[in-house]
């Protein structure tokens, strides 16, 4: 047990969880080495929930407008929601990260699995706000059956790699080797102290597997957030889990909605367990199938050697079935893989046998098929350094394809790339700047800034054409794009593009339900799910709940209707307000969790109109996101192309050449997707810039002065 004498320190009375809730904030400020805790108001649950929610709301308290994502007020702030930790139920082992985005400038939310997020409720909070910097690496330990809550000099700890800090401060911390699972900690990597896209793991101890595991907080930046506080790790301990710990209202009704949920887990994974077994890896396929795995930065949607990244072979050669992998108790569909055993080629590390977590589809999409890239031992090596590194691999690898599609343009050269043959495919290269990234050097450096930052830099300091990397570089608001093709897909177009914090899926996800099954042939049918399955999926967040079980239970079929009431979707749905209920003992509707949902989702939407953006210029994606920019795009589904400009846009294609035929294309896809806005724009009731209206804001209880001062600005 580590026995290191702390900067400060504040002992308290580890609380009973009430009703899913501790009713208790930790607030530490390392700018003065403070501890203190704040009561947690009753309208605050019943305005926002708890989770993403509570997260947003600190967050608004915490800042103005003027504040930059470095400055001492941006605070980290995690939040666990009322389900948060249940052992019975699958996915409930979640936190929910928040904070102003180094990328975006945006308050940005990751919802995360592991131990962490039950530990720190457990220990007596519904989440902990960390302020300002501290003037020395530090560590915040939260020890929930003592009741007690340190900042530690954390000088003496030379580990700085993720996977080795993490392991370092589990043994450290823990008074035996049981107890060790006992001890989650998060942290980021040496990476994130020069990188804009750095990413915070989250660790615990694997029992099983007698090692440590590490879950990715993802998108936004927030490992350099962490890093820049002068923050190291945050500890949480706590040992006495048990399955009653939330207190529930209704603990017989919480134990039949997990039954329900587990029997239909069970028979769905006999029908097809790939979800079970592979985790997301198990889509690659159906992607590239469907013309909807990105290849060569998002200009291709399919490759003949995606059979090297497919899941199959993750199977067969590196995951283990007889393994549970789940990030939390109770998780029938264990979904978090990972690869054992993985020996190292290049690197600090090489050499040594690694567990990797993972990896997910993501992964495989962005650090493979996007970057040319369909080797997966390679894959494998670049996800395990981004994790350890603390770098966001999705925002990592869309820099890298953007790279070297302008290497192989010429818009950059060999002095621009240190050397590095930025090629599509040179995983060598990719691995080679990963490390310098690392070690704050060479072109690592320039990629760190992040896409929106390399693409005002060739424009403003190289004279490159601002309108062209515009149409290719897959960045919005400063977040970098998720690993799904959209061209053909305009409910996913406005699936990115209408997101409170950037193009990911997060928020909505309309790949297979507008392209693969078509069941939103209109496009008011795409307007209606672009305003109702947001609100589906932010009740998560909320909630404090992983979203795949959902996913799992109600697959998109052809029998789906986008409907409210009497539909299969919404079917599970009821079963998560029941649960919340059950949990909480208020009762909730359908209707009430899509209210709730939707205030949260549009305080966000204030939020970013607060801090500049919010409005419909923010909404806006790159042109590759709706066609194709280039000649060889083009012929690549020509027949396809032209098939739309003759029977859509009414011109025969034959009397066009192609870079004609392109804009005529654009222009007509330009519209749609303008009118897609418009017409989500009045489903959500915001006016014609993109705000949310007086009457939306009266009708979700946000009528406050303060918030009608943002719309009316």
């Amino acid at each position: 047990m580590l026995k290191q004498k702390p900067i400060s320190e504040f002992a308290y009375l580890p609380v009973k969880i009430d009703r899913g809730y501790a009713n208790k904030i930790v607030y530490c400020n390392l700018e003065h080495y403070e501890i203190n805790e704040k009561m947690l108001p009753q309208n605050m649950k019943e305005d926002f929930i708890g989770g993403k929610g509570f997260g947003l709301k600190l967050l608004w308290d915490a800042v103005d407008e003027n504040t930059k994502w470095d400055d001492n007020d941006n605070e980290l702030i995690i939040t666990t929601g009322p389900l948060s930790g249940l052992t019975q139920y699958p996915g409930a082992g979640r936190a929910i990260l928040t904070t102003l985005s180094p990328l975006t400038k945006l308050p940005v939310d990751v919802n995360v699995g592991g131990y962490f997020g039950p530990y720190l409720k457990f220990s007596g909070w519904d989440g902990l706000e960390i302020r300002g910097k501290a003037d020395r690496d530090v560590i915040l330990f939260i020890d929930g059956n003592a009741g007690m809550i340190r900042i530690i000099d954390a000088t003496f700890v030379k580990e700085r790699d993720s996977h080795i800090l993490a392991s370092f401060l589990i043994e450290k911390f823990a008074s035996s080797e049981e107890d060790k699972k006992s001890v989650a900690v998060l942290s980021s990597g040496r990476g994130a102290e020069y990188a804009h896209i750095g990413t915070i793991n989250l660790a615990f101890y694997d029992a099983k597997r007698k090692q440590v595991r590490l879950r990715q907080t993802g998108r936004g930046g927030m490992g350099t957030v962490l890093r820049n506080k002068r923050l190291l790790a945050v500890v949480v301990k706590y040992n006495q889990i048990n399955n009653a710990l939330n207190h529930p209202a209704d603990l017989d009704m919480v134990n039949r909605l997990a039954i329900k949920m587990h029997k239909t887990v069970a028979r769905l994974n006999q029908e097809d367990s790939t979800l079970s077994d592979c985790g997301t890896a198990s889509i690659v396929t159906l992607m590239n199938e469907n013309e909807l795995l990105p290849v060569n930065n998002m200009q291709y949607g399919s490759h003949k050697d995606a059979k090297n990244i497919d899941a199959s072979i993750l199977l067969k050669k590196y995951f283990k079935k007889n393994m549970p992998d789940g990030c939390w108790y109770g998780c029938s569909i264990a979904c978090t893989k990972v690869v054992d055993d993985f020996k190292l080629k290049t690197g600090p590390y090489r050499g040594k046998k690694v567990s990797i977590d993972g990896p997910e589809y993501e992964i495989l999409a962005s650090l493979g098929a996007n970057c040319g890239i369909f080797q997966l031992e390679a894959i494998l090596e670049m996800n395990f350094y981004c994790d350890t590194y603390g770098i966001d691999a999705a925002s990592y690898a869309m820099v890298m394809a953007f790279l070297m599609e302008c290497y192989e343009r010429g818009i950059i050269n060999d002095e621009f790339t240190g050397g590095h043959k930025l090629n599509f495919g040179n995983y060598r290269a990719m691995l080679s700047v990963l490390h310098e990234m690392a070690e704050g050097r060479g072109l690592g450096l320039i990629a760190a800034i992040g896409l929106e930052g390399i693409k005002q830099l060739l424009v403003e300091e190289y004279g490159e054409d601002a309108g062209f990397l515009d149409d290719i570089a897959m960045v919005q608001s400063g977040l970098e794009f998720g690993e799904y093709m959209s061209k053909e897909s305009l409910a996913q177009q406005g699936s990115y593009g209408l997101t409170n914090k950037g193009p990911q899926h997060d928020q909505c996800w309309m790949i297979s339900m507008d392209l693969i099954q078509n069941n939103l042939p209109t496009l008011k049918d795409k307007a209606r799910a672009l305003t109702v399955f947001p609100q589906f999926r932010s009740m998560f967040g909320l909630f404090g709940l992983c979203r795949l079980p959902w996913n799992h239970i109600i697959p998109w079929h052809d029998k789906n209707k986008l409907q409210i009431e009497n539909d299969p979707i919404t079917e599970q749905i009821k079963d998560y307000c029941n649960l919340y209920e059950a949990v909480t003992g208020n009762k909730m509707t359908l209707e009430d969790m899509m209210t709730a949902s939707e205030r949260v989702s549009t305080f966000q939407r204030l939020f970013n109109k607060r801090m500049g953006k919010g409005t419909s210029e923010s909404d806006i994606i790159p042109y590759r996101a709706m066609g194709p920019v280039t000649k060889n795009e083009y012929l690549y589904k020509q027949e396809h192309y032209d098939a739309q400009l003759r029977n859509e846009i009414k011109i025969d294609p034959d009397q066009y050449g192609v870079e004609e035929k392109i804009e005529y294309l654009r222009k007509y896809r330009l519209q749609q997707y303008r009118t897609l806005m418009e017409a989500v724009y009045r489903l959500r009731q915001w006016d014609e810039r993109g705000v949310p209206t007086e009457e939306k804001l009266k009708k979700l209880g946000l009528d406050k002065p303060q918030y009608l001062a943002i719309i009316q600005n």
